[in-house]
């Protein structure tokens, strides 16, 4: 093919544009595509850990893109910190159906529900009873309420409400899962891109959303066929994330925290704070959305590599190395490899991070875009440094699930443009 070597990215897209790009995508004619999943099993620190991917791929194969290197185009998403699979669902298929580009999207080790065929998690996320939803990382794996504590942290309330938390006990499976989740987290990344996308005939292009930022790009140095970072409402590097936000996380590593309808209520009012509505339709409309909301996963184990929790990491490492009677050599090597997971890799050999496109809503209080351009001289210090280029949008919360009259699909449809435009035009090549 032949790319626009002149094209770059706008900086800015106002919400009449945003409508327009809509406008131009939903009448662009679809195609049939096909759904399916690929489940598998890996086996990583002497614990078996099932990993869920779901595949949207387009019937007629021959519709694959092939981008500027020769290669055929796919891409690989990874959702944020509350979900699974299905919050990036409408990404996922309009890709596929109106560009013809494959995805795949895997959801975090722990938060793929085998046992119901729609993946819908069961009850609320907080029972009555004291028990609480805990993680699947196993089809077999059950975690009991004997192997945790409940920790209530009102330290961030103002902002976050009180903070719910699982605190794994020593010595129970919980504790030992919450110390290696991150190795199979690494591996998970690098067997589903082998499998859905075979280095020698693929590039991929990855997104994280929210807390998926860095695993996308903990990911995009190790995965040799990673050639860009795709972004919307994404985090960066777990080590630069206290240099943008200002905010500090440092807790230990075997605390689970509980995502609940305060969740929920934080994205709501995001999205409406703007509109002339009361406080009572505000909190009927939260319990509304949380009725749906609490069929996804709704805890997150992932904060100490989103947040650069360094303490959390090593403590991490050293309770595995403890349970897998490392020696003290190999223990070293093991925490460094777990320090390792919230920073760029280094040296004579490592493949350069990839470019950056990072897209960010108007109304995005979470990932904003001024977090963004503090990064920029952050990534400009990596050798070599990527090109990050952020794009303000005139539409959009956090959320991928936010839509309006206008804007049906939300988003989604202009940052799918977006990417593709990106991917076809060569902004990934280095």
């Amino acid at each position: 093919m032949t790319m626009n070597s002149a094209w770059e990215p706008p900086a800015s897209i106002s919400l009449d544009e945003v409508h327009k790009l809509n406008d131009e995508v939903s009448c662009k004619s679809g195609a049939a595509i096909a759904i399916s999943e690929d489940i598998f099993r890996i086996h990583e620190l002497a614990m078996d850990w099932d990993i869920g991917v779901v595949r949207y791929l387009p019937q007629d194969e021959m519709r694959i893109p092939r981008g500027p290197d020769g290669k055929k185009v796919g891409v690989f998403l990874l959702h944020g910190g509350v979900s699974d699979f299905k919050s990036v669902e409408r990404i996922a298929k309009i890709l596929p159906e109106k560009f013809g580009i494959p995805v795949a999207t895997m959801t975090f080790p722990g938060r793929f529900y085998f046992h119901d065929a729609n993946r819908d998690w069961p009850g609320d996320v907080e029972n009555s009873d004291g028990s609480t939803r805990t993680p699947l990382w196993s089809r077999e794996t059950k975690i009991t309420p004997d192997q945790y504590s409940i920790v209530r942290d009102t330290s961030k309330r103002e902002n976050y409400g009180t903070l719910v938390s699982l605190a794994a006990k020593e010595g129970t499976e919980f504790y030992y899962r919450m110390a290696a989740w991150p190795v199979a987290f690494e591996q998970a990344l690098k067997e589903a891109a082998r499998r859905q996308f075979p280095e020698a005939e693929y590039s991929i292009y990855i997104h994280g959303h929210s807390t998926g930022g860095p695993f996308a790009m903990m990911a995009a140095q190790r995965v040799p066929n990673i050639a860009g970072l795709l972004g919307w409402g994404s985090s960066p590097f777990g080590w630069m994330y206290p240099l943008v936000s200002g905010d500090d996380w440092n807790f230990p590593f075997n605390q689970l925290r509980l995502r609940t309808w305060r969740d929920t209520a934080r994205y709501m009012y995001e999205g409406m704070k703007h509109q002339e509505i009361g406080l009572p339709m505000l909190i009927e409309l939260t319990f509304e959305r949380w009725e749906s909301a609490k069929k996804r996963p709704n805890f997150k184990a992932e904060d100490f590599i989103h947040k650069n929790s360094t303490k959390a990491l090593e403590g991490a490492a050293c309770a595995s190395a403890a349970r897998l009677k490392l020696s003290h050599q190999e223990t070293d090597v093991l925490v460094q490899r777990y320090l390792g997971y919230t920073k760029e890799l280094s040296g004579h050999g490592v493949k350069p991070v990839p470019n950056f496109l990072s897209i960010h809503g108007v109304n995005d209080d979470t990932v904003t875009l001024k977090r963004c351009e503090r990064s920029l001289p952050l990534f400009a210090k990596l050798n070599p440094p990527p090109r990050v280029w952020p794009v303000s949008l005139g539409a959009g919360i956090h959320s991928w699930g936010w839509a309006n009259d206008k804007l049906p699909q939300g988003i989604v449809p202009t940052v799918a443009k977006l990417w593709h435009d990106a991917i076809m035009n060569g902004f990934f090549i280095r």
